[in-house]
């Protein structure tokens, strides 16, 4: 079983604008540079620029339920590779929540710190969506 990490974030703006902002790919270099340099389109998946180099992957939103999950793509069915996320209602607000599985090798600490930035980025452009 692989190690995981999940943070949340409150944010001041209804769940459909934060779904709009983490459900569309071309998003996410604004809010993960970390992990996304870059992205385009290649078919259904998506390619990213890394800085390790290019990953393909997958972007399953399911706006019903509030999910957006960002999975390695070419993985035998039934395998899920990725980061997880979820939107939920919290008063006139959304709790955006993220969940990532650490490899090894991977420091959790650092891991944390990624995420709580890229978490404070989402909210800042969501909050700024709605103003």
């Amino acid at each position: 079983m692989q190690r995981s990490d999940t943070q949340t974030i409150s944010i001041a703006a209804p769940p459909a604008a934060v779904l709009a902002i983490v459900g569309d790919p071309q998003q996410l270099p604004l809010w993960a540079p970390d992990f996304a340099r870059s992205i385009r389109p290649d078919g259904e998946d998506w390619l990213v620029e890394t800085g390790g180099g290019e990953l393909r992957i997958q972007v399953r939103v399911r706006p019903e339920l509030g999910t957006v999950d960002f999975l390695a793509a070419g993985l035998p069915a039934g395998v899920e590779v990725g980061a997880f996320s979820r939107v939920v209602a919290n008063g006139s607000g959304s709790e955006y929540g993220f969940t990532q599985f650490l490899g090894p090798d991977d420091d959790l600490a650092e891991r944390r710190a990624v995420v709580a930035a890229e978490l404070e980025t989402v909210r800042a452009m969501c909050e700024g969506v709605r103003a």
